[in-house]
């Protein structure tokens, strides 16, 4: 399984381990993946994602789970995020737009 975030895209990066002797060898930085499941307000279900914690954080800070994927570019989401954003779009147009009287 790799390791990449399937909300906002975020993978390894890759650098040097530094020693006190200015020795330099290769090493890999991972993103702090974690298995959730978050909930669409929209949809009325959860959905299990393996997010950064980095990435949670964002998707809080935005609204939650509906309001991100309708921001984020399908180039950053995983397939399985790519169908959920789908299904929100179709939820969207299936609900009847009512006009509020004043």
């Amino acid at each position: 399984m790799s390791r990449i975030c399937e909300l906002t895209g975020k993978g390894r990066l890759t650098g040097n381990n530094v020693s006190h002797a200015k020795n330099r060898t290769k090493r890999v930085f991972l993103p702090n993946l974690q298995n959730v499941t978050l909930l669409s307000e929209k949809l009325e279900r959860g959905f299990k994602f393996r997010v950064s914690t980095h990435g949670l954080r964002s998707v809080e800070h935005n609204g939650g789970l509906d309001n991100w994927l309708l921001k984020t570019k399908d180039e950053k989401l995983s397939k399985n995020a790519q169908k959920v954003k789908r299904d929100l779009k179709k939820a969207a147009k299936a609900e009847p737009k009512t006009a509020e009287a004043a």
